[in-house]
């Protein structure tokens, strides 16, 4: 059995051999046994349960919580030749009836239905006539109420295989379980250790930023456009923060979407295939984008603002260099962001939650402050242990330091000059010698921290005193206008005990090197993407034309020896990518 997989590895998806993990989950699911597996975003997920599908007899059932994911699984695999189908709200009651008439006469390998599906007796009892040798679950996490994306409809799916008198084989599939969401899955789904495949949570192509104190908006215009041509995320907290940048980018010319809760359906909907599409650079969005978005050149992500807990931050940051390709994840942190995080968890609805949210967050706030190996954090706080990824900008930063204490020591005397009970607009205000009113009714254009900061402007002093607080100079006072106090450690920076260094402006990058032929064969698969009406990635992934560029085949054989080229893909795309290549050679 395990050769016939491997067989259809190649034919279809254009791979030699299994990445590491996958065949030994892909056995295990083949030998009957339910399985669950857990492998980071990008690591190949999908090939542990879509490849059995191809080696059985009958229709694989898949079951996927947006309807996003399904339509983008299903163009791919159609692309690679394979009959797959979904269903779900966005198709009308003909495409339905359609897709079951297919599903009943066999002709389906894969079918892709929402959780919520089940709730109904009729849809299951229709399910229950069909030849199901296999059922794939999809974020799995979402079973588990510890999980971050907890859905409770997914708690029917124990009782799903009841439909059926040879119980189908269950495979679950998630890339965020901590070890407790991780034996909540087992526990509900009946796998044992024994059939549990974990493959590491480290991703060894992404380099990890934290950045503190910076100022943001300059940051990102820069970031973005010195990487013009290449796709990326920027995520933000608040529909706010989502329009202002939008809008901020914009005006400089960059190809740039919105995406957030606030927008219509169509909006959203339009927005995002744009993006897929490669019509847009860059999406701005709240987290309300993104689950299931397969699009694999994503280049880099970049957050506005921290999330709320580590698992929506892996999340997202891992839908970067989903190919494999180097790309980045950055983290913009400023203090104001945990209470904007504070906020947003106390509107929630299940009060209960709170103070499990609440606990989440200071691990996410602990992540923003540590001094050590990101990535190493990260897979720690997954249950893994390994070494420092020499790679984020904890393990590789250069940068030479700044002494600042005496810019500090000025901050810091303004602070308690100022009573330790405003917020940092007014003391920065204050320190670049405005004539605010509000800085003359409270007199404090007399004290004599007033303008000691005035070669600075007012923006650049508010994000020094971010710095300040990220390096707990100074505290932030709760509440829903946040006052600023100076910590013991600023007192003891203020009386000359502490020095206080900072790095100086990062240098913005390019995250990935030029390369003509490349950017010509991306064109190329551009215009045969807007002819077929599907995402450019579907046609190949940046990984395999980046290959394609450095070995430049010119046969058939050649050309199905590139990683992500089977068989049908070969015989739809291998002239025409042959060609163009021949031709830039001459």
């Amino acid at each position: 059995m395990l050769a016939t997989a491997q067989q259809k590895l190649q034919q279809y998806f254009g791979y030699d051999d299994f990445r590491d993990g996958q065949q030994q989950a892909i056995e295990s699911v083949l030998a009957g046994h339910d399985t669950l597996i857990i492998m980071p975003t990008g690591g190949g997920k999908s090939i542990c349960y879509q490849v059995p599908a191809l080696a059985l007899e009958g229709t694989t059932l898949v079951i996927s919580p947006l309807i996003s994911l399904m339509k983008d699984q299903v163009d791919m695999l159609q692309a690679s030749g394979i009959a797959a189908a979904f269903l779900n709200s966005s198709q009308s009651y003909e495409e339905a009836q359609q897709v079951w008439q297919m599903a009943r006469t066999g002709q389906l390998k894969l079918l892709y239905i929402a959780p919520e599906r089940l709730e109904n007796d009729t849809f299951c009892m229709e399910l229950a006539a069909l030849r199901v040798p296999l059922i794939a679950i999809d974020e799995a996490h979402c079973i588990s109420q510890w999980g971050h994306d907890f859905r409770p409809s997914y708690r029917i799916i124990p009782r799903l295989c009841d439909l059926w008198q040879d119980k189908p084989t269950v495979v679950a599939l998630t890339a965020t379980a901590t070890p407790h969401v991780r034996e909540d899955i087992s526990e509900l789904l009946s796998i044992s250790e024994d059939h549990t495949y974990v493959t590491g949570f480290q991703r060894e192509n992404l380099a990890f930023t934290v950045l503190r104190g910076e100022h943001r908006e300059r940051y990102i215009l820069d970031y973005v456009s010195n990487n013009r041509e290449e796709a990326g995320i920027i995520y933000a907290a608040t529909r706010k923060a989502v329009e202002s940048l939008a809008e901020l980018l914009a005006k400089k010319g960059i190809r740039v979407g919105k995406y957030h809760g606030g927008l219509s359906d169509e909006e959203r909907s339009t927005t995002q295939q744009q993006f897929l599409n490669d019509e847009l650079s860059v999406m701005v969005a709240t987290n309300a984008f993104g689950m299931g978005i397969n699009k694999t050149n994503v280049r880099y992500v970049i957050h506005y603002q921290m999330p709320r807990n580590m698992e929506s931050y892996y999340q997202e940051a891992g839908r970067a260099g989903r190919d494999g390709l180097p790309s980045a994840c950055i983290l913009l942190y400023a203090s104001s962001d945990e209470q904007t995080q504070r906020f947003l968890i106390d509107q929630a609805q299940d009060r209960s939650r709170i103070p499990f949210e609440l606990t989440k967050l200071q691990e996410m706030i602990d992540y923003c402050h540590t001094e050590d190996c990101l990535q190493q954090y990260i897979t720690a706080y997954f249950g893994e242990h390994t070494p420092s990824c020499g790679q984020c900008n904890h393990c590789q930063d250069d940068r030479p330091m700044q002494d600042v204490t005496v810019d500090a020591q000025k901050v810091l005397s303004c602070v308690i000059r100022m009573g330790q009970k405003f917020g940092k607009v007014l003391t920065s205000q204050v320190l670049a010698g405005s004539r605010n009113k509000k800085v003359t009714e409270f007199g404090f254009d007399r004290l004599p921290t007033y303008g000691i900061l005035k070669g600075m402007s007012a923006k650049d002093i508010a994000q020094f005193i971010e710095f300040c607080i990220a390096e707990k100079l100074i505290g932030v006072s709760n509440g829903q206008f946040p006052t600023i106090f100076v910590t013991e450690k600023g007192r003891d920076v203020l009386t000359g005990q502490q020095q206080v260094m900072k790095r100086s402006v990062p240098v913005v990058v390019k995250v990935v090197e030029d390369d003509p032929l490349f950017d010509h064969l991306r064109e190329l698969r551009r215009d045969i993407a807007t002819t077929e009406k599907v995402p450019p990635y579907v046609v190949f992934s940046d990984k395999t034309l980046r290959e394609m560029s450095m070995k430049q085949p010119t046969t058939a054989n050649a050309f199905l020896a590139i990683n992500g080229v089977g068989e049908n893909k070969l015989e739809k795309y291998g002239e025409v990518f042959m060609q163009a290549i021949v031709n830039w050679s001459k």
